[in-house]
């Protein structure tokens, strides 16, 4: 792909669309971790590395495509979108500013809806340990790491057992 303007903005197009579908699948796998869907759970999780290996392909694509317009207009290699500006027509500016900034706010927003899923999986997990300690307690011993984390152990029979019990 030669390194215009217009392929640029056609990257800048397609990066936004991938980053707006991790988003939405983010927003999916939270409701279904509200909705206790184990099953949707795990269905969104492979759909969400899918997603995010699709987005990272599109931004590395498009990071090669600003690197050669860079090159190709005498300026640094490693230039950033925004330090290219000038070298872009007056009438596209604010477009690709506005889908820059786009760009930058539903990364966040992604990192953050995974940030949440995050806790609530571990919340979860905390949740299901915690219950099945209760069923068996003389199974369970908790300690730290090193790095100050709890740990929960529990011997792989007794685990089992308990499992067992609860079904």
């Amino acid at each position: 792909m030669k390194a215009t303007w217009e392929n640029i903005v056609h990257c800048l197009r397609d990066e936004l669309q991938e980053y707006g579908g991790l988003l939405g699948l983010f927003e999916e796998q939270q409701g279904a971790l509200y909705r206790r869907d184990a099953s949707a759970v795990l269905s969104t999780v492979h759909s969400i590395e899918e997603q995010a290996r699709v987005a990272n392909a599109k931004r590395v694509e498009r990071e090669q495509l600003v690197s050669e317009f860079a090159a190709e207009h005498g300026c640094l290699p490693n230039s950033t979108l925004r330090q290219l500006m000038p070298e872009f027509p007056a009438e596209i500016r604010p477009m690709m500013e506005a889908m820059i900034d786009e760009i930058n706010r539903l990364v966040h927003r992604a990192r953050r809806g995974a940030r949440q899923n995050t806790l609530l999986l571990q919340r979860a997990i905390a949740m299901h340990q915690e219950a099945l300690r209760s069923l068996r307690p003389d199974s369970y011993s908790q300690t730290y790491s090193p790095r100050g984390q709890v740990s929960v152990g529990a011997p792989q029979a007794a685990a089992a057992a308990s499992l067992q019990a609860v079904g």
